[in-house]
């Protein structure tokens, strides 16, 4: 089970979009990345390939370590550290560690 999912809101902890906080969009585990929306973004240049479509610099959202992010805990609201714990019905969930309450 992974401590971060795509749907989570989670907060930068370093490099240059440090406490910004963004969606994500997709999670690459192999690769150990996330796609955040409104986090390290590039500017990439696009061609026109059809005539109603515009080129030109546009920013596109870059995979980002999850090293360099934390997921935002809804009842803290703030960036904290994730655990898992055992349900009565055999499952595991996820807990947020300073206030244990389930994510």
């Amino acid at each position: 089970m992974q401590k971060i999912r795509k749907g989570d809101i989670i907060q930068a902890v370093t490099g240059k979009d440090k406490g910004k906080k963004g969606k994500v969009i997709q999670v690459f585990p192999d690769r150990k990345r996330a796609l955040v929306e409104g986090i390290n973004l590039a500017k990439k240049h696009k061609r026109q390939t059809r005539q109603d479509q515009q080129g030109g610099i546009v920013s596109i959202e870059m995979p980002i370590s999850l090293g360099n992010i934390m997921l935002v805990c809804k009842h803290c609201d703030r960036a904290v550290r994730v655990g898992f714990t055992l349900l009565q019905d055999g499952s595991k969930s996820r807990i947020c560690k300073s206030c244990k309450e389930a994510i």
